[in-house]
């Protein structure tokens, strides 16, 4: 069959092509027409659900500055030291027989401490004090020679020769008893060393040797170690600058001292607690260590409980004048730049997020000293700070007292 049978009857094989083509750009026409509308109504919708998924403000943890005055406290790191130690050596040589304290008590000075044999040093003595009982008797008759000669000399009955010899004898014999004298001081010394006692009143710590052991004149091992602790001394460390500054807060009044001169300073232990008894700092014979540029600087601090101990790490804190209208402010919450600035971020009126650059005069345990980049009641985010960035908006939240303490503690 051919297409011209398959046209419509009264209608042309080229009419009925052009209604081919008429109708299938009415159709294509649709088609766009309605892919149109529903772009639009999709955009519209995108549009909407962008709107609807917009994501919230950053909740952020807010303290409010407030301005107070402030002690201006120097602290130092220091290291306890006795105010007196001795090191018990022997003086001279023999057995230990017998040691006379408890180790860790407190002893007197004078009080015997160890027992060396001395049975050797007795008879050294008994022998010193039998040579000194012959040459006083050898001192008398050269004496009562002497006095003979002399006479005789008077009336011409002997030379001048023998009269001279007898008194040189004489001499000789008064030189002989002093010699005599000085050897059975000597040996009346050693015995008595024979009882090693104690030179300072103090608390002795442990024996090195027990009953039974030779020990030697002034040898390098000490017996014990008795220090006095009460009172103690604190060796701080400080720069020079920092002396030369407190020396000048002391001319000013800014530091208060005491009728003797001395700088009053709190001790703070290693477990963070203050210590009951307040100390006294000398500046007084110090020098400058030429490599560091540091100073060592010596307070005496009442020890009556025997609680500081030698070696013991502690820190001082000295009160020099006040701060006033500062802001104390966690260290945790205070950031550095590259270049090293202190800064905070501080929510404005706006809610938005504001850089503060702070001006820090020192730390006080876990707290920077602002003096200056703060202002009376501004919102410091205490949280997320390295979530946030100039400009960006937030929602404040107060940090809550429990959250706020720990900050503050470190």
């Amino acid at each position: 069959m051919t297409q011209d049978n398959l046209a419509r009857p009264g209608r042309s094989p080229r009419g009925f092509a052009v209604a081919r083509i008429a109708a299938a750009t009415l159709l294509g026409a649709g088609v766009l027409a309605l892919t149109a509308c529903g772009g639009s109504d999709d955009a519209a919708a995108e549009a909407a659900s962008g709107e609807h998924q917009a994501p919230a403000a950053k909740s952020v943890e807010v303290m409010y500055a407030a301005a107070q005055t402030v002690a201006n406290t120097q602290q130092l790191p220091g290291r306890v030291r006795a105010s007196r130690e001795a090191e018990i050596r022997p003086q001279v040589t023999g057995l230990i027989e017998e040691r006379l304290f408890t180790e860790g008590e407190t002893v007197e000075k004078g009080q015997a401490l160890y027992q060396i044999d001395k049975a050797e040093y007795a008879a050294a003595y008994a022998s010193a004090k039998a040579s000194l009982a012959r040459a006083e008797a050898n001192a008398l008759a050269a004496k009562e020679t002497m006095q003979r000669y002399e006479r005789l000399a008077d009336i011409n009955a002997v030379s001048q020769q023998d009269y001279d010899n007898a008194l040189a004898s004489l001499k000789a014999a008064e030189a002989d008893v002093g010699m005599n004298t000085a050897a059975l001081r000597t040996a009346w010394i050693n015995l008595e060393r024979t009882t090693v006692t104690s030179p300072i009143s103090g608390r002795i710590g442990r024996s090195s040797v027990t009953p039974g052991a030779l020990v030697t004149q002034n040898q390098a091992t000490t017996l014990a170690r008795v220090v006095q602790l009460d009172p103690v001394y604190v060796d701080l460390t400080a720069s020079s600058t920092q002396m030369l500054n407190w020396r000048q807060a002391v001319n000013d009044g800014r530091i208060q001292t005491g009728e003797n001169g001395a700088v009053t300073v709190s001790v703070i232990l290693e477990n963070g607690e203050t210590y009951p008894h307040l100390g006294e700092l000398e500046f007084t014979e110090v020098s400058v260590e030429e490599s560091t540029g540091s100073v060592v600087l010596r307070a005496k601090v009442a020890n009556p409980d025997g609680l500081l101990l030698p070696g013991m790490f502690v820190k001082t804190a000295i009160r020099a004048g006040e701060y006033k209208s500062v802001f104390l402010l966690p260290q945790a919450v205070v950031s550095r730049t590259p270049r090293g600035d202190a800064i905070v971020y501080v929510v404005n009126d706006e809610n938005k997020v504001e850089t503060r650059t702070l001006t820090l005069a020192q730390a006080i345990e876990n707290k920077w000293v602002v003096t200056a980049g703060l202002q009376e009641g501004d919102a410091i985010v205490v949280s997320g700070m390295q979530s946030i960035k100039e400009g960006m908006s937030v929602t404040p939240k107060q940090v809550d007292a429990e959250r706020l303490a720990t900050l503050q503690q470190g």
